[in-house]
């Protein structure tokens, strides 16, 4: 993890992150609504357009002050936004499925069998 502001100081070459592929993209191509996927995908792709725009620091000035650059704030900021969206919409699509098989087995099996055996057992402890 990013764990100091000066990480990225001096490296104004840095313009883009490029998220490898993995679990992150799996779940996102797993979520249920193509407006949730498409969301998600603009929020990865939003740090190419930041990092281009914030200072990368330049070390000491001539006055003695030191500039760590705004690089590793913006990636760091950019990691919790899309590590909070994809909470959110996991837990969104989660819902959705639990009301779809609700639907689904009131409709299939009797209303007591469905309110004594089934819906105690889908809710998570």
């Amino acid at each position: 993890m990013i764990t100091h502001d000066d990480i990225f100081q001096e490296c104004e070459n840095l313009k883009q992150v490029d998220l490898v592929e993995g679990p992150i993209h799996e779940t996102i191509a797993a979520l249920q609504l193509e407006e949730w996927r498409n969301d998600m995908n603009e929020e990865i792709g939003s740090i190419n357009q930041i990092l281009p725009t914030v200072s990368a620091g330049d070390g000491y000035n001539y006055v003695g002050e030191f500039d760590e650059g705004e690089k590793a704030q913006a990636v760091r900021t950019w990691i919790r936004s899309v590590l909070r969206k994809i909470v959110h919409y996991q837990a969104e699509h989660q819902r959705l499925l639990d009301e779809q098989v609700e639907t689904t087995l009131q409709l299939a099996l009797p209303q007591d069998i469905v309110m004594n055996n089934v819906l105690p057992f889908l809710e998570l402890p």
